[in-house]
């Protein structure tokens, strides 16, 4: 369906509530954005179009990325509000810490239903005031200044008033609705490939793990080159769980979507469904301790990598990530590799030098143009290598924690404005790593 002429609709909005930080988006980064906020002593409305918060950590994936570097030595790089999620897992015995498969550092792998549990017990801990079903819709602009947004619920349009957003919707939804430039990787074609997931239940552990990658990877393109199986990606990861006999996946692989096309990212849902139900076929016969297993728990959604991207006060470069580069207004650190999910069979893998970071400026939180918005997770300002280094669910929650500190100590909304000097100290205290 192609959009038709405008409809004139004289919608009255009624204001919901007013407060000091509105976040839209409840996965990582916007999660650890509205607990830190809130920590510092800011009024924080956090809106989750979902039920639960989590976002994509809660939803597709179950393993966090990017809170350890990669290579002979181990360094974590992520710290502070991340941590006290793992620590919550931790209680409940739901996760574990385990080698990544392509060699991209340490994950830690956990059960996305106890996420759900953490997440909702951290906002609480720190009073922050969460909305779930609730959709964000459009801003409210004052000028150049966004003040407030307009969200969809259940009983209407509504709207809420905050000096200070922090957009957290991956999708860069606030920013772009607001005017602020920013760079489509999903119109322009360049987009990393989307992922449905799943589970694998009834698995003999001990066989499944002994079978080698490199073996699977071989099965998976002879049986595709015979033509027995449709299989698009030829390689990808299975690993285990917390729970006995269960393994999960990421095998699929859906190219060529642009993620903020409704139509689109509709077909990618479907496709990604009936593929995750061939890999299971081949799994099951063709991988051994597979014999008698059976699929479950798909994802809740496709898992998006990558769509729009800001272009902010500064735009990280792979030539940043590669060289380890390092900035005065850092709020972040990420060690892990370019991982490109490009259309192909494979993957492509850059790696940082051996134990080596680079930092996240604040300045790539800023989108031009607009004030009063700081974006966080995978919609920051960078190039299209580079975000497929800095995008790990680690880093998506060390960004949000900075947004939501600096949020929550700008005056009257003015992040460009914001002692970054102070927001590194109080990141520090909070136990983040820079």
């Amino acid at each position: 369906m192609k959009a038709g002429p405008t409809v004139d609709l004289h919608w009255r909005v009624p204001l919901w509530a007013a407060c000091d930080v509105v976040v839209i988006g409840g996965g990582s980064a916007g999660c650890s954005a509205a607990v830190a906020a809130a920590e510092q002593g800011a009024a924080v409305v956090l809106v989750e179009r979902q039920g639960f918060l989590g976002g994509t950590g809660a939803m597709v994936l179950d393993t966090f990325y990017g809170f350890y570097t990669p290579g002979s030595v181990e360094h974590k790089v992520v710290g502070g509000v991340p941590d006290r999620v793992i620590a919550g897992l931790e209680r409940r015995a739901m996760v574990l810490k385990r080698p990544n498969t392509y060699g991209a550092g340490a994950g830690l792998t956990y059960d996305p239903d106890t996420l759900k549990l953490v997440w909702d017990e951290l906002a609480a801990a720190a009073g922050v005031n969460v909305l779930h079903h609730c959709t964000f819709v459009d801003v409210l602009r004052e000028g150049d200044r966004v003040v407030g947004v307009v969200l969809a619920t259940k009983q209407g349009l509504r709207a809420l008033r905050a000096p200070s957003l922090v957009d957290a919707s991956g999708d860069a939804d606030v920013a772009a609705r607001a005017g602020a430039p920013f760079e489509d990787a999903g119109a322009d074609g360049s987009a990393q490939s989307l992922t449905t997931t799943f589970r694998m239940f009834d698995v003999d552990v001990a066989a499944a793990r002994a079978f080698p990658k490199e073996a699977l990877w071989a099965r998976m393109r002879e049986v595709a080159e015979r033509g027995e199986y449709d299989l698009p990606r030829r390689e990808g990861s299975i690993h285990a769980t917390p729970f006995a006999n269960v393994m999960h996946t990421n095998l699929t692989r859906v190219a060529g979507v642009d993620a903020t096309d409704p139509e689109q990212l509709s077909r990618a849902e479907r496709e990604g469904r009936r593929q995750a139900f061939e890999y299971a076929r081949f799994l099951r016969e063709h991988v051994p301790g597979y014999e008698r297993a059976h699929l479950g728990g798909l994802s809740v959604q496709i898992g998006v990598r990558e769509s729009r991207r800001i272009r902010g006060e500064y735009w990280l470069s792979r030539d940043d990530v590669l060289g380890a580069a390092s900035f005065p207004d850092a709020v972040a650190r990420c060690g892990a590799p370019i991982e490109e999910h490009h259309g192909g069979g494979d993957t492509r893998w850059e790696y940082l030098p051996d134990g080596a970071t680079y930092d996240i400026p604040y300045r790539c939180l800023l989108p031009r143009e607009i004030e009063g918005v700081v974006v966080a997770g995978r919609c920051l300002s960078a190039s299209h290598d580079a975000h497929a280094s800095v995008r790990s669910m680690g880093q998506c929650m060390a960004m949000g924690q900075a947004a939501g500190v600096a949020a929550a100590l700008a005056q009257g909304g003015n992040l460009r404005g914001v002692d970054v000097g102070a927001v590194r100290e109080r990141l520090v205290e909070m136990g983040a790593v820079l």
